[in-house]
């Protein structure tokens, strides 16, 4: 799904489309999750990790086998909301079935910082391999093959899914958890009546929103400070690698932390970091504070994944998965306009400003969750 993200809308601006279209096309690979999520979490716990997975490796790979041979505006959108929705079952089988097989606590924070290297090194490899395909392939076969960089990449896409099948496909299925005899089936909503499953979904909102407003208002900071291109990629750069090299640490002390310390602290951390963001007026402080603050938010989803497994019925894990994916992605696809709004009317800095101050608040919130 990262390699067609930068895959797709490059070529729909090949194509000669607007960046409105482009738009559009990114907020596919988050809506169709939106929809999604909670049925492919009932159908995870009903059917656990190989049926959700080899379905959502089926999805992916017709959706760029589409793009592949029709390469064109509406089949791209096709093909994003493909990955979008197979990417998103295939997590949820996936961090279902790892928070099932932890044992205790300590355990389900030392798989869960693992898997959290996961989708950073996609981050890296998606982009970097389609980026290349389409330069060196349609630099050599483009006068013979029309499209044939972003074919070649759509077709790398397409076979990545089935390596990823490869990897589960001897995995052990574990015991489906059953309701209790003659109870109605589970209903994902009746998660949000616990007070700890609330407090636990506003701070993983939060902690979204913030990711979000750093990706977006970033950008709108440096060019309004002159930055060129390459400074502002190596500020978003410098987030993502400090995000993923935390979470190469928290296995190691897992065993030290409590969720409820981390998410805190994170929360404080970010709201503070959002307070003096805005003043820093060079790429050398801002770079400092975009590293720190990856680190902060880099450290929480495995936390959060913990403690939800935590105070979920085993019913209900797949259920609770969705209903959270489901938000995020709701975040991602509403924040960035509320931003660009917001941004407009009183500035980028009031954004970040009035997002750390929400954090700020919201720590309570994950302070609580030591009950």
């Amino acid at each position: 799904m990262a390699g067609m993200r930068l895959a797709a809308p490059l070529l729909a601006l090949k194509l000669g489309y607007s960046a409105v279209h482009v738009g559009f096309l990114l907020a596919l690979f988050s809506l169709s999750q939106v929809f999604l999520a909670l049925p492919a979490g009932r159908y995870a716990d009903k059917h656990g990790l190989r049926r959700p997975m080899g379905l959502g490796v089926m999805v992916a790979t017709l959706g760029a086998l589409l793009s592949l041979v029709f390469p064109v505006y509406a089949s791209l959108c096709a093909s994003a909301l493909c990955m979008g929705a197979a990417t998103g079952a295939a997590s949820i089988a996936l961090q279902r079935h790892v928070g099932r097989a932890a044992h205790d606590s300590t355990a389900l924070k030392k798989a869960f910082s693992w898997l959290a290297i996961g989708p950073a090194a996609s981050n890296f490899v998606g982009p970097v391999s389609a980026g290349l395909l389409i330069d060196h392939v349609g630099a050599t076969f483009g006068a013979v093959v029309p499209l044939a960089g972003f074919r070649s990449a759509f077709l790398c896409m397409a076979l990545l899914p089935l390596l990823c099948w490869w990897c589960v496909r001897v995995t052990q299925e574990l015991p489906a958890a059953q309701p209790a005899t003659g109870a109605r089936a589970p209903s994902a909503w009746a998660l949000l009546r616990v007070p700890a499953m609330r407090r636990l979904m506003l701070v993983n909102w939060l902690l979204s929103a913030c990711w979000d407003v750093h990706t977006f208002v970033v950008p709108l900071l440096g060019h309004e400070r002159g930055f060129s291109a390459s400074v502002i990629g190596t500020l978003l750069g410098g987030f993502a690698v400090a995000a993923a090299l935390i979470r190469m640490v928290m296995p190691v002390v897992a065993a030290h932390l409590k969720e409820w310390v981390v998410l805190s602290g994170a929360m404080v951390a970010t709201a503070c970091l959002f307070a003096v963001y805005p003043w820093m007026v060079s790429p050398w402080t801002m770079g400092l504070c975009s590293v720190a603050l990856g680190m902060a938010l880099g450290s929480v989803q495995p936390m959060i994944m913990s403690t939800l497994h935590q105070i979920t019925p085993h019913a209900q894990h797949g259920q609770a998965l969705g209903l959270r994916l489901m938000a995020i992605n709701l975040s991602s696809v509403v924040m960035p306009v509320l931003f660009g709004t917001a941004g407009a009317v009183v500035g980028v800095s009031v954004v970040f400003w009035t997002i750390g101050g929400m954090v700020m608040l919201g720590s309570r919130l994950a302070w609580r969750l030591r009950a």
